[in-house]
This record gives C-alpha cells, structure tokens and sequence, in this order.
C-alpha cells in the first residue's frame, strides 16, 4: 500500500511538471527535485524499473537497429533517473546500463570482451554520462538555491510587512492620542466658542488622519483603488456625523487607482467637501442626498465632484473670500499636489477637486 500511494505521489508530480498551467508552477515543482529523498528504497525500485524498461526496449529494437547504437535507450534512462532521483541513483543506473549495454549490444555480444571497439564505445559513454550528470547535478543544486533565496525573500517580506503594519498602528494611535489631548484642552475652553470650534475641526481632521491611515497604505507600495477608498471614507463621514436622513452615492471608474502619496490630502479634501454638505447644504435637518463620482476628463486629469441637492450657494459667494478654514486647508491641500480645488452652484452644491494624472493609475 504504501509503495503504492508513493508511487502515485511521484506520478502526480510529473503530471505537475508537464502540466502547461504556468512556467511559476513547473519552476516550483523543480525545485523539489530529486524526488524521494527520504525514501531510498523506493528511489532504488524505480531507478531499477526504469533501467529494466530500456534494456526490454533496446532488445526490441535490436532487430531494427544497425549496428553502432548500444546506448540508444540507456541514455534517456540514466538522465531520468538522475534528473527525478538524483546524482547518486543516476550514477547508478548509469553503471547498470553501461554493464547491460556492453554485455548484450557491444561486440562481440553475450560477454564482457574489451576489444578496441567495445573500449572506444564504453569510453564514449562515460563521458556522455559524466557529462549528463554533472549538469543534472548543477542545476538541482542551483535549483535548492533558488529555492532557499526564495524562502528567504518571503521570510524578509513577512517581516516587512508585519513592521509595516505596527509602524502605521502605532503612527494612528498617536494621533488619536493627539485628536483626544485636543479634545480634553477645549474642555478648558468653556467660555470661547471660536477656539473650541477650531479645536474641534483640528481633533477631527486628526482623528480621520488616524483612521484612514490603517487602511490606505499597501506594504508593496500599491496604488490605492480610488472606488473602496472614497466610498468607505464618505460612509465614514456620513456615519460620524449621526445622519441618517442622508443618502449616499459613491461612483466612478472602478480601474482608476490612487498613488499613495495622495491618499491623506485627498481624504482630507473630499471629506471636507463632504462635511460641508451636510453641515451647510443640508443643514437644519433637511434630507437630501450627496453624490460622489469621479473619473478623468479632457486632458487626463483626475476630477472627483462631491454633489449635494441641498440649500446651495449664497448669492455672491467666493471661495476666495471664504472665512472657513476647512475651505481654505482643501484649497491648500489641493494646490499642493498641483490640483485645483473650487466650488458651484448646480441644483445645490457642487465640490469639485482636479488632481493631475500622474497621482492615478489606470488599469487592474
């Protein structure tokens, strides 16, 4: 039972090896080799198999053959064996088949006559086989190099990646550290309604910071898909803001990734334009709905539009002229990844943030 199931395990690995599913699969299943390297006694019974099938097939084919060919099947079964078993069992199923090949097929046949012919024969197979062996013997053991660098590279990325992750838990803890410390100085502030404002907006822009930081940032440096990240930031912001009378729709080019180095300004920005909706657009409890879409337009630069259907713009308003300091940081934030950042009037309001197309990336 047990000879047979090893049997079927090694046939599953050649099945493996020809299976045309990947050069990634058959490269890995390469490196395995040689095969049974625990199991000797299984390596030597197929080794003997395979030597036995040759000198079975070169004496069918003896008939057939001219003379001269007395490896003819030898050859293939000594690289097999030396490339699934390995050097030691290669180097033998290369004496055995030199020893039938001389005995049987090597004139004069049926003895171990070492004439001058029989002698140029057998010294031509040695060097074949030497040959042979020693390069199934360099790229096996190029291949268990391989292998051990690459256990390596994934322990080294593992490692990266688990630092990565505390690096940014601890660098969000710190600022929800921060965000509570500003919290606890407004209550200090019972008297001044201003300074606790602005301690409120600069706790909350801190504790976003915090938030979306865990979540933005790929270990391999990936673009970040543009459709997850504002639809869960917005949901955040709407849920943070206790309104359940508002309806969201987030929409967008689902192939269109954000560079990472963009991430927290463009938070920041749209989640501005978003609590300016809500607080402004739809304030005094109106129920209203905010439309979120974003893609690349004329010239390739990437626009994303934050849409309320709410009170809209008062007459003669200017961006410019805004005293909002949430307004005014999404200005400088945008202007400082080379974008644009304004506000119009359509059926409500509408935040439009330009960014240029080298902070997107098109494509899966």
């Amino acid at each position: 039972m047990t000879a047979a199931l090893q049997a079927h395990n090694a046939a599953d690995m050649i099945k493996a090896a020809t299976d045309p599913s990947g050069p990634a699969r058959s490269s890995r299943w390469i490196e395995q080799l040689p095969l049974a390297r625990d199991r000797p006694v299984f390596g030597v019974v197929v080794m003997l198999a395979i030597v036995t099938i040759a000198w079975m097939l070169r004496a069918l084919a003896d008939p057939l053959l001219p003379p001269g060919f007395p490896y003819v099947t030898f050859f293939p079964a000594v690289i097999i064996t030396s490339f699934l078993f390995g050097v030691r069992l290669g180097s033998a199923a290369a004496v055995i088949c030199g020893m039938l090949a001389w005995y049987y097929f090597i004139p004069p046949a049926r003895g171990f006559s070492l004439t001058r012919g029989a002698g140029f024969a057998l010294a031509f197979y040695v060097f074949v086989v030497v040959t042979d062996l020693a390069l199934v013997h360099w790229m096996q053991s190029a291949n268990r190099q391989l292998a051990r660098e690459r256990e390596v590279n994934r322990s080294l990325a593992d490692t990266r990646e688990l630092l990565f992750r505390e690096l940014q838990h601890r660098v969000s803890n710190n600022l929800q550290v921060a965000a509570s410390l500003l919290t606890m100085q407004k209550r200090q502030l019972s008297s001044d309604k201003d300074a606790r404002a602005a301690l409120d907006e600069a706790g909350g822009r801190l504790a976003l910071i915090g938030s979306i930081s865990r979540q933005l940032y790929d270990p391999s440096g990936a673009a970040q898909p543009l459709l997850t990240f504002l639809e869960q930031l917005c949901r955040d912001v709407l849920q943070a803001s206790g309104r359940s009378d508002v309806v969201l729709d987030v929409a967008g080019d689902e192939q269109l990734r954000l560079q990472p180095d963009a991430a927290v300004p463009t938070a920041l920005i749209v989640a501005e334009a978003m609590a300016n909706a809500l607080e402004h657009g739809l304030a005094h409890g109106r129920a209203g709905r905010i439309a979120v879409t974003f893609g690349l337009v004329a010239g390739g630069d990437l626009e994303v539009r934050v849409q309320d259907d709410g009170h809209g713009l008062s007459s003669g308003f200017r961006l410019e002229d805004s005293e909002s300091l949430g307004l005014r940081i999404a200005t400088m934030l945008a202007r400082g990844q080379g974008g644009s950042f304004r506000l119009a009037a359509d059926h409500g309001t509408t935040a439009i943030l330009a960014l240029p197309r080298h902070l997107v990336v098109s494509g899966a």
